[in-house]
């Protein structure tokens, strides 16, 4: 039997009688079946979720959604009508636990199978979760998940002491909106600083500032050693023998990616499942996209695992052109945001190993500045806040590797469209 014999051809795309499986039912996995669907792919498309919920976007969970600014059906990444119209099957509430690569089929937990002619991958991550004594009491919550939210908003409605765990975006993100709800709001953090993995000392500065004057208390250098509580939770001990007060606890103290299915059907896995430009891993009829991914960025020169909605949307566009014969490769400046207040942080590139900050705007005074990262004169990231027109410039600027005197960065008086001469 020829190839041509097997697959039927349909307006010049090959249509694989099995089609593509889609493992994850999130960000990138929406965009996955969009794109498979825009690049002229007619194959049958399967989406297989462990949740009862079609792809919906997870940052408005710890904001907007969090504080019942947004209905459920604006957090879907598309409206369930979308899938009915690109005929992509959703199965829902069910979990892959097996591949079998052999025969090309995905095994389910209800003991039924379903065969594949390409897998994606889109399984994403789950919260870090905490061992220490008490963790498992009423009232110690963690933010992933519609059904999460739902779980804390109850608490909200009861008001009280809230304690997070975590000082990271999400920890700040969620404290901004409990504020704002009235409750009396504690941020525990490890580290000397607020967001200190990420950011220069300028940005943590300015969030325990702005995090202060709206109520809450920024905790740092702290370790959570264990819950106390009759049943549910009623206070958190920390090492140095601190004691706070809480009716309920939310912990945010990163995620972990869900590697599990590849690594134990034999795929390459190191800090995430290991993929090419094209998203493909070492079995070509496997792809893998999202925050479960280490793969290698041109622009960057390095690999990497990352945790956002950008590279979860390029992503899936890259393995969806691949599997439809079009390459694509995905090679992007990074960039996030986090909403807090007022205040829109948006951040482009990677600051790790810069050796100057360069600030554009008054900190102290304002809540609109920017933060360039430079390493050997090169700008590599950038953190604006309420600046759109340096986020938008930096992304341009990080890719070019442009080297900009940073007192041309810092003067106010030239426009950001005008910073290369």
């Amino acid at each position: 039997m020829t190839q041509a014999s097997f697959f039927e051809i349909v307006g010049g795309i090959t249509s694989m009688s099995n089609g593509v499986i889609i493992v994850g039912a999130g960000h990138a996995a929406g965009q996955a079946v969009a794109s498979l669907r825009v690049e002229g792919y007619e194959g049958s498309i399967t989406v297989i979720g462990e949740e009862p919920y079609i792809p919906y976007q997870r940052p408005p969970l710890s904001k907007k959604f969090l504080a019942g600014e947004l209905d459920i059906e604006r957090v879907y990444f598309k409206p369930a009508t979308f899938y009915e119209k690109s005929q992509a099957e959703m199965v829902l509430n069910r979990r892959v636990v097996k591949i079998d690569r052999p025969s090309k089929l995905v095994h389910l937990d209800d003991d039924s199978t379903r065969a594949y002619d390409k897998l994606i991958l889109a399984t994403g991550s789950r919260v870090r979760k905490l061992s220490i004594p008490g963790h498992d009491l009423e009232g110690v919550f963690y933010l992933r998940t519609i059904a999460d939210v739902e779980a804390i908003q109850k608490k909200f409605n009861q008001g009280g002491k809230m304690v997070i765990v975590g000082g990271g975006y999400i920890g700040l993100e969620i404290a901004a909106v409990a504020v704002k709800r009235g409750l009396d709001v504690t941020v525990l953090e490890m580290a000397p600083r607020v967001l200190a993995r990420v950011v220069d000392p300028i940005i943590s500065t300015f969030y325990t500032k702005m995090h202060t004057e709206a109520g809450a208390k920024i905790e740092t250098e702290v370790a959570v050693s264990g819950f106390e509580g009759n049943g549910k939770v009623e206070r958190i001990v920390c090492a140095d023998g601190k004691k706070f007060d809480a009716d309920f606890v939310v912990v945010g103290v990163g995620i972990i990616p869900n590697v599990e299915l590849a690594q134990e059907t034999g795929l390459e896995v190191e800090n995430g499942i290991v993929v090419n430009e094209l998203c493909q891993t070492a079995d070509p009829d496997i792809y893998s996209i999202g925050d479960c991914t280490n793969h290698p960025n041109a622009l960057l020169g390095h690999r990497l695992r990352l945790e956002s909605v950008h590279n979860a949307l390029e992503q899936g566009k890259t393995a969806a052109a691949d599997i439809c014969g079009k390459q694509k490769p995905y090679a992007q400046i990074p960039w996030f945001w986090s909403d807090q207040y007022d205040l829109k942080l948006q951040i482009a590139g990677l600051s790790g190993g810069y050796d100057e900050a360069v600030v554009r705007g008054n900190p102290e005074a304002d809540r609109s500045f920017a933060v360039f990262y430079l390493r050997e004169g090169v700008m590599i990231a950038c953190d604006a806040i309420n600046r759109a027109p340096e986020h938008m410039m930096s992304r341009r600027l990080i890719a070019a590797k442009a080297k900009i005197p940073a007192t041309r960065l810092s003067d106010e008086s030239i426009a950001m469209k005008d910073m290369v001469e």
